[in-house]
């Protein structure tokens, strides 16, 4: 009996080797990438992440002036990983009208910021004049009308889908709407772990990846920039990791191989928190902070799979703290975010991080690794002061 030949090992010296001399690898290849237990291959994972780094965008680490304004906390939805919603009525619970935005955003004015990230939980006593998309597009043109110059990063995959179907609109109707309304970019938030097996378990009642997809590619067909981010370090697999990856580069391939004006600017890390999670994930998990090793190498393998159609990335300071997100800068990121100046989502369940941080502590920070900065817009852009 004539039997074939085994297929030749892959090993991690070739993988890195194929990334270093820019071609794209496989999901398998990097789930390799994130399962191996030697400390000298992790360290030479940590080092391609780092040339390839420098070779797609240089050394110059870029941050954002920006402030949060999370609208409200009431949300219809319960996904096993926040801490942030609540029920109308209850304890804690809080809607901001205009005038508080109003306000909340001439403070950002005043130190300098160029972006508002605007989202919230989802109500459906949100209406204006008897529609969601009326009280969104509400928010948008007020905040527009006074400060013309700010850009709105506004409402994710999943309130665009809430807000389509409160009102029975399609999904390129409503970011249309947005858009006309003042929208400038949306962020990549909502998308957790795009696969329905691990979202079945987190946030059951959430839109499912496919639908994510569809709107992130429908808001890049129509013109808008988005973000991308990874809910990362709780019951997902690595495999499942490069899954979402994967399909994070074949959307922006997609983009770009149509031409479309909108793409996605950047992928963030972000490590669940779970010290004031809902109880059944959080003991499912087992830890209620970050783990700091785990996300640097999956921010080093997501620079070495995503950095040739996804150049920028950044940690999360609010989760992993600023030290922690310095170190992410010597893995594969060139970004270190945004003032924010608040930030309830991720304290609420418990991040250590903090809330916000100067341009004065983010410019400390990049200095510490002898690395040059330059403040940024919300697509990347330079700004000259």
């Amino acid at each position: 009996m004539i039997t074939s030949p085994p297929p030749p090992l892959v090993t991690l010296e070739s993988i890195l080797d194929r990334a270093r001399q820019g071609h794209d690898l496989s999901p398998q290849d990097g789930e390799q990438l994130l399962t191996t237990p030697d400390p000298g291959a992790i360290a030479a994972i940590r080092d391609t992440a780092d040339a390839l780094r420098q070779q797609q965008v240089g050394d110059t680490v870029t941050y954002v002036v920006n402030r949060n304004i999370n609208f409200t906390n009431i949300c219809e939805q319960h996904c096993s990983f926040c801490a942030f919603r609540r029920d109308a009525g209850d304890q804690g619970a809080y809607w901001l009208d205009l005038e508080q935005m109003l306000e909340k955003a001439q403070l950002a004015v005043d130190q300098g910021a160029t972006e508002l990230c605007i989202q919230g939980g989802l109500n459906p006593a949100a209406k204006h004049q008897g529609t969601s998309l009326g009280f969104y597009t509400q928010v948008l043109q007020t905040l527009k009308q006074a400060f013309p110059h700010l850009h709105l990063h506004a409402f994710s995959p999943q309130e665009v889908q809430f807000i389509a179907r409160e009102d029975g609109l399609d999904y390129g109707t409503t970011i249309a709407a947005l858009q006309a309304a003042g929208v400038d970019s949306m962020p990549g938030t909502a998308a957790e772990v795009l696969d329905d097996q691990v979202r079945r378990v987190i946030c059951p009642e959430k839109i499912n990846s496919a639908t994510w997809l569809e709107i992130v590619g429908t808001a890049h067909r129509l013109g808008l920039s988005t973000t991308s981010t990874l809910l990362s370090g709780h019951i997902e697999t690595p495999a499942q990791q490069m899954h979402h990856l994967a399909q994070l580069r074949s959307l922006q391939q997609t983009a770009q191989a149509q031409g479309y004006a909108g793409g996605i600017t950047e992928f963030i890390l972000l490590p669940f928190v779970g010290e004031l999670a809902p109880l059944p994930l959080r003991r499912r998990v087992g830890r209620d902070q970050p783990c700091l090793p785990s996300a640097l190498r999956l921010m080093a393998v997501a620079r070495i799979f995503l950095g040739n159609w996804i150049p920028n990335h950044q940690p999360s300071w609010v989760k992993l703290g600023l030290e922690g997100a310095t170190q992410a800068l010597t893995w594969g990121c060139n970004d270190i975010g945004g003032t924010l100046m608040e930030e309830h989502i991720t304290s609420m369940a418990g991040a250590k991080g903090g809330t916000c941080q100067t341009v004065t502590d983010l410019r400390r920070a990049i200095a510490s690794l002898g690395r040059p900065m330059q403040q940024r817009d919300t697509v990347y852009r330079a700004i000259v002061s």
